[in-house]
């Protein structure tokens, strides 16, 4: 399939639905949901919220699956954009550019950005609970929002922040590496995918190979991530190059070299479309945005 075509496609659904469900900046509190507006519209891939889709079309690709699916995805781009106006900010990565903008709290101010944070990812939860994903059974409900508080939370992605934060500068080893990454990158991604799945009711061996995919091209993406911080300028990424050095992170790169570091990347792509074998051509999304993955340039 040509996957250019399907990813403007999908990432229009996405900014339609968030541009219809977001908050609008008006009255007393107009100032801080403009700040959460800023960084959840300034752009980006939406490459969670298209996976949680394309996952879920592979189960069951019909219309009500798919309007299902839509505020889930949603949920998973505000996670995803408050995690970012996060690490940003001075006491983390400390970055004024994101996106090709400037990043959040160079224009509000930290304190700002801090709360803009704050307010996707509860916003996020609000989304999950809502009438808006009235049409989903309570159990399937209960079971997205606490496969989505896992993946951000303390043991997924906020834990790998911490464990980033804690092991830079230092001298580790892989385990350590894997460790951070699956946690800080790939736990949200593959919480994308497995949304996606329980939106569609798949069975338990369908939620299980999604999984595996959303694990393996997890990997995949953090590995393209720190191979591009490298190789790739500041114009390309839309944010700056040789953040990694910069802050003494440690990454597969650093640990590898480029180029076992890109054969563990198309890797990571084999297992994941792989473990899609059993799914019929309605999966061929998921298979596209693997390779899409690994190839990205940005």
């Amino acid at each position: 399939m040509e996957i250019t075509t399907y990813l403007n496609e999908q990432r229009q659904r996405v900014e339609d639905r968030l541009a219809a469900l977001m908050l609008d900046p008006v009255g007393a509190f107009a100032q801080h949901i403009e700040s959460m507006r800023y960084s959840l519209f300034v752009g980006g891939k939406r490459i969670r919220p298209i996976l949680c889709l394309a996952a879920a079309e592979a189960v069951n690709n019909n219309e009500q699956t798919r309007q299902c699916a839509l505020p889930v995805a949603c949920a998973l781009e505000c996670i995803h954009t408050y995690s970012l106006i996060h690490d940003d900010l001075p006491a983390m990565d400390d970055d004024d550019l994101r996106r090709g903008k400037p990043t959040n709290h160079t224009i509000f101010g930290e304190a700002a950005a801090i709360l803009a944070g704050d307010g996707l990812l509860t916003f996020a939860f609000d989304l999950l609970s809502s009438p808006v994903s009235a049409a989903l059974a309570d159990p399937v409900r209960l079971r997205l929002i606490q496969t989505v508080a896992r993946a951000a939370g303390s043991l997924g992605m906020v834990g790998g922040q911490s464990l980033d934060m804690i092991y830079a500068g230092k001298q580790v080893g892989y385990e350590v590496l894997r460790s951070i990454h699956r946690s800080k990158t790939g736990a949200l991604i593959t919480a994308s995918v497995t949304c996606g799945a329980l939106v569609a009711g798949a069975s338990e061996e369908q939620e299980e190979a999604l999984k595996t995919y959303g694990d393996h091209i997890g990997l995949a993406f953090q590995i393209v991530d720190d191979l591009l911080d490298v190789e790739a300028t500041t114009e390309q990424l839309g944010k700056p190059a040789g953040s990694d050095i910069k802050s003494d992170k440690v990454t597969y790169p650093s640990l590898f070299g480029r180029e076992t570091s890109r054969t563990m990347a198309r890797e990571a792509v084999q297992e994941a479309i792989a473990a899609l074998a059993a799914f019929n051509h309605q999966a061929e999304p998921l298979r596209a945005l693997a390779n899409y993955i690994v190839n990205r340039k940005k």
